[in-house]
């Protein structure tokens, strides 16, 4: 048996939605739990989490170790577990497993849309890291005209201050007038890089918001403050995030 599937009983439970820890112990000891057709009481019991069957009241209960939400961020949260001021990301979730569950990067205060919410802390990291260029796609509306040259300094890289310039990005331009609309498309995660490199070519940034991060595109069905699992098909798309994979297989 690997390590790595074995766990106590009293937390596959609480990871299968039955309960909370204190509520767990309740439900073992009414001798609801039955383990490959045995009642079982013991908490620290060791279970098999691939090849032991556990049931509940009778219900077979099953584990799955990834956790991966999908969230809408409205404007006045903020990306963080926990804050004293203003109501997070995790304020919204109701999730059976939250307490695992933590938000991939982080969007401003005042940004909308897109945010990934996952319990996988290395799959996380893969998909922060500058190495892998993974694709984030918003929607932008700018004070001003924004032209091909604008275009072209982001294809180019923007001078936002830093030692380096930003790597190319796709400015897609969808409307011009006093205020303009486009969708562009970064491969890094600078901080605020999208306001700032249109503050470099002149142009103030209205509103922001994320449409597509890693190939996984916000639904249009989730209003701003709610959430839902991933499918099956965007699972199978994050946990292999990079530039081809978000250019290629995104499911917009």
């Amino acid at each position: 048996m690997a390590d790595n599937d074995s766990m106590r009983l009293d937390r596959f439970l609480a990871s299968a939605g039955v309960g909370t820890r204190s509520e767990v112990k309740k439900i073992l000891k009414s001798g609801a739990v039955m383990v490959n057709g045995i009642p079982e009481k013991r908490a620290e019991t060791k279970i098999h989490t691939l090849c032991d069957t556990v049931t509940c009241h009778g219900r077979r209960l099953a584990y799955e170790p990834f956790v991966a939400l999908m969230f809408h961020k409205p404007a006045g949260c903020v990306t963080a577990t926990e804050d004293t001021r203003h109501r997070t990301v995790m304020d919204y979730i109701s999730h059976d497993r939250k307490k695992e569950l933590f938000p991939v990067g982080r969007l401003d205060i005042d940004t909308e849309g897109l945010l990934l919410v996952i319990n996988d802390g290395d799959l996380a990291h893969r998909m922060l890291s500058p190495k892998h260029h993974v694709a984030k796609t918003y929607f932008v509306r700018v004070r001003g005209m924004l032209s091909l040259a604008d275009a072209d300094a982001f294809a180019r890289g923007i001078d936002i201050g830093e030692k380096n310039l930003t790597l190319p990005a796709k400015l897609r331009i969808l409307s011009v007038g006093e205020t303009s609309e486009a969708e562009v498309t970064i491969y890094e995660g600078r901080f605020h890089q999208v306001k700032r490199m249109f503050a470099a070519c002149g142009h103030t940034v209205l509103y922001l918001k994320r449409t597509a991060m890693a190939g996984i595109c916000l639904d249009p069905s989730l209003a701003p403050g709610e959430w839902r699992a991933l499918s099956a098909e965007e699972r199978g798309i994050l946990v292999s995030p990079g530039k081809e994979t978000a250019d290629k297989g995104k499911l917009c």
